[in-house]
């Protein structure tokens, strides 16, 4: 099974203020595990900068615009309470985004089954034209939108399984019948959307949310119940995965209670579905992970079962 994974020098460019929890060393504990010998075989590119047009895929240009013009030559600039621009932000997220859609090339022409985009800043808060919560390009969505646009995609699956809601992809997809976007995610917590009642005007927002303290159990009764059927039953052409890994029981930001081999079960799941519907088509991109233990054995666990490797589950 040939995987590729993605990832650019950029992504540690992005600065945040000391004691931000979305800070460079997260890239570094991900290029780490990833060093070891059992991820030899993995295929290795480095994330282009995204062309505007993928970007409006998205988001419209005025707001791309907007971001590029108050980006800073030094110093930081401060969009919100949790998110700030640096000098290297605006080309880190531009190379997540564009991430993202080489990874969408590679999968669709064939060239890779799957693959993993480990880039930062994240990106499922992002809405339509609305930095927030870390994020700026909502890459899930180029994705999605892209494979549509470029391959002729006619149905995206989105599942996106950070400890937060990706109110950004919600906004995005709101009214689109041919992108499903599922969340599991901790609820009450930040950004406070997400509830099961949202459901989008075309019926393809799946919201799983899951009470302070679950764990593993609770959230493969989610997919199981809910969450699969559903991606099932809309039978897509590609499965994007949002990869955050913060729910994990070692994460400072959230309380759910999730193991490594949680995240392994849930990839394993994915890839069955692709397999049956997708002819294997899997995109996974970076969202949070805010505990570097956590992210770097989630990680290899979410890329040990891509690798198509017997995991623990």
């Amino acid at each position: 099974m040939s995987t590729l994974y993605i990832t650019h020098p950029a992504a540690l460019d992005h600065q945040t203020p000391l004691g931000h929890p979305e800070r460079p060393e997260r890239i570094r504990a991900i290029e780490g595990v990833l060093e070891k010998e059992r991820f030899a075989s993995l295929i290795r590119e480095q994330a282009p900068m995204a062309e505007m047009e993928s970007l409006t895929l998205a988001h419209p240009e005025h707001y791309v615009v907007g971001l590029r013009d108050i980006a800073p030559r030094e110093g930081l600039v401060r969009i919100d309470e949790d998110t700030v621009m640096s000098p290297g932000t605006f080309e880190a997220a531009l190379r997540g985004a564009g991430g993202a859609v080489l990874a969408v090339d590679e999968v669709m022409t064939g060239r890779v089954e799957n693959a993993f985009v480990a880039m930062r800043p994240p990106g499922h808060h992002a809405e339509r034209t609305r930095a927030m919560g870390f994020c700026f390009f909502n890459n899930a969505a180029i994705a999605a939108r892209h494979a549509q646009s470029r391959h002729g995609a006619q149905r995206v699956a989105i599942l996106d399984w950070d400890v937060h809601h990706g109110n950004g992809t919600q906004d995005i997809l709101w009214r689109d019948p041919t992108v499903m976007y599922c969340s599991t995610h901790e609820m009450p917590l930040y950004p406070g959307t997400g509830a099961a009642s949202e459901r989008g005007e075309c019926d393809t927002i799946v919201n799983a949310p899951l009470a302070p303290g679950s764990d593993g159990a609770v959230f493969r009764d989610a997919m199981e119940s809910l969450v699969l059927p559903r991606i099932e039953a809309f039978a897509p052409d590609l499965i994007v995965i949002s990869a955050g890994f913060d729910a994990h029981w070692r994460d400072p930001l959230a309380s759910l209670n999730f193991t490594e081999a949680d995240f392994a079960w849930a990839t394993v799941k994915m890839m069955d579905l692709a397999d049956r519907f997708c002819g294997g088509r899997l995109v996974s991109v970076l969202e949070g992970g805010y505990d570097l233990e956590g992210l770097s054995r989630s990680t290899a666990a979410h890329m040990d079962a891509l690798m198509g490797r017997d995991v623990r589950i």
